[in-house]
């Protein structure tokens, strides 16, 4: 399929949105077909938890065993089309300076930072809260039962021999960025995350920095 994009060059002065996002804060806007939609690690070893939405049918978010089966592949990268649970495509990678993106380790919640890290972080922020609240603010169209499995950009979560999942040392670095392609009407949600338990990013959450480039702009 060809690409969508349009042919200005995508440098930051020609950039149409760009903004500082800090841990513990989410994001949500509307894609147009060949918009362009940068994430940059600003530190190294961050996640951005994320999740995409059919714009004219929110009922048809990501799914990432489409995507997984579609494209053999459980990591996400330059190439990668992120498909909706009945098939439709939603943004193609475009770019990608950090190497893999994770499918498989879904969003931390109260719930799971109990069961993870114990019963005393259970009042931690946490992405799901933050996917919640941006809803509630942006998207009535929206609850609690569209949050889907999600993509942790930056993250890395290796499969282990027996078929269990690793919250391994990012792989990721200063700078380092993922660039997609928006390929229909595409509503994004995202929480970039807030969790101190982990090692992964020495219990350090830091900021990242969201650039959109306007196809019609």
């Amino acid at each position: 399929m060809p690409s969508l994009a349009f042919d200005r060059e995508r440098d930051l002065v020609a950039a149409d949105t760009r903004l500082v996002l800090p841990s513990g804060e989410g994001f949500m806007c509307t894609l147009q077909p060949g918009d362009v939609l940068r994430i940059v690690d600003l530190e190294g070893n961050q996640a951005v938890d994320t999740l995409f939405f059919d714009a004219d049918r929110p009922y048809d978010h990501y799914s990432a065993a489409k995507t997984i089966a579609a494209q053999g592949n459980i990591y996400l990268t330059t190439g990668s089309v992120l498909l909706t649970e009945s098939g439709r495509p939603l943004v193609r990678i475009v770019e990608d300076t950090c190497g893999r993106h994770d499918t498989l380790g879904g969003a931390c919640s109260a719930q799971s930072n109990t069961v993870r890290y114990g019963h005393d972080k259970v009042h931690m922020h946490n992405c799901r809260d933050t996917f919640m609240l941006q809803i509630a603010m942006h998207e009535p169209r929206l609850a609690k039962r569209d949050l889907a499995p999600n993509v942790n950009f930056f993250m890395n979560v290796p499969v282990t021999p027996d078929g269990g999942l690793e919250f391994a040392d990012g792989i990721s670095g200063p700078g380092r960025y993922v660039e997609m392609e928006a390929m229909s009407r595409v509503i994004v949600l995202m929480s970039n995350c807030p969790q101190l338990n982990n090692p992964c990013n020495a219990y350090n959450p830091t900021p990242v920095e969201i650039v959109i480039w306007r196809r019609g702009v």
